[in-house]
């Protein structure tokens, strides 16, 4: 398979740590996307990295990205000494887990995109330090860095060349940027990014009231998988797709069937 094949650990939320491992190698999935505050609270009920090391090398399964520093890009508020020490401490998982990647949030409101540069430029920086490379996320509910032009930018800003983005089909059809999704992957070489966030949503909504919970299956929404599958062919990449539900339905149900479903219907466009 040209993509590496991923689940993001979102998608079977309620599972234990050890349950969401051994659901995504037994549906297919050869890596996992695990979340840090998953990974606390797994650490919290006595156990270790080593333990979560152990489960994954049973399962071979690889850890391509985690998610996620969060609060610290475009933060100007008090407090910046205890952001940088929170932001190590999630590389530093990240990294002791294997990941080559954390994902990067965005502010939620209205942002200074040089200042969002800034403060990822210094993740960068600590990145280095640790071993690990933080990408830039775009989310489309949230104000600002709500598309590819605008994470793009932040990138930018950083005049670091190893930056990088976090791609999601949701996040650009929701965001301002859906009228241009195709142009502006197209934009993007396939060095720059970090990670493929695989979802689909209808469009029964109109945009701005669309939440992650609305995501469905890959095929069973309108976004246009396909195209977006062509053009990122031609950026050149060839890393992780991740499947990425925020689903309370899917939630409530079996975790390896649910898991072994978004394989099933995900394979086609790993291929």
């Amino acid at each position: 398979m040209p993509y590496l094949p991923c689940l993001n650990a979102s998608t079977i939320r309620p599972a234990s740590i050890p349950d969401k491992i051994a659901a995504a190698a037994a549906a297919g999935f050869r890596a996992i996307e695990l979340w840090n505050t998953e990974v606390d609270a797994f650490l919290a009920e006595g156990h270790t990295l080593d333990d979560v090391r152990a489960l994954l090398a049973q399962h071979a399964l690889a850890v391509p990205s985690m998610i996620a520093v969060m609060g610290f890009v475009g933060n100007t508020a008090p407090g910046r000494a205890d952001r940088v020490v929170e932001a190590r401490r999630r590389m530093q998982q990240a990294r002791d887990l294997g990941a080559p990647f954390i994902v990067a949030s965005p502010p939620m409101g209205r942002a200074d995109l040089a200042v969002c540069g800034r403060d990822y430029a210094e993740l960068l920086a600590l990145g280095r330090e640790i071993g690990i490379r933080p990408a830039m996320e775009f989310l489309g509910f949230v104000e600002h860095v709500n598309s590819i032009a605008t994470a793009r930018e932040i990138m930018e800003n950083s005049e670091d060349p190893s930056a990088t983005i976090v791609v999601d089909w949701f996040h650009m059809v929701r965001g301002d940027g859906r009228a241009t999704i195709l142009e502006d992957l197209r934009a993007l070489r396939g060095d720059q990014i970090a990670i493929v966030h695989l979802d689909d949503v209808p469009y029964r909504k109109p945009f701005g009231d669309m939440t992650d919970g609305d995501r469905v299956y890959p095929g069973e929404g309108d976004i246009p998988i396909e195209e977006l599958f062509t053009v990122l062919a031609e950026t050149g990449y060839d890393g992780p797709v991740s499947l990425e539900l925020f689903s309370e339905a899917l939630w409530a149900q079996d975790p390896y069937a649910v898991a072994r479903a978004g394989f099933e219907k995900s394979a086609g466009w790993f291929a």
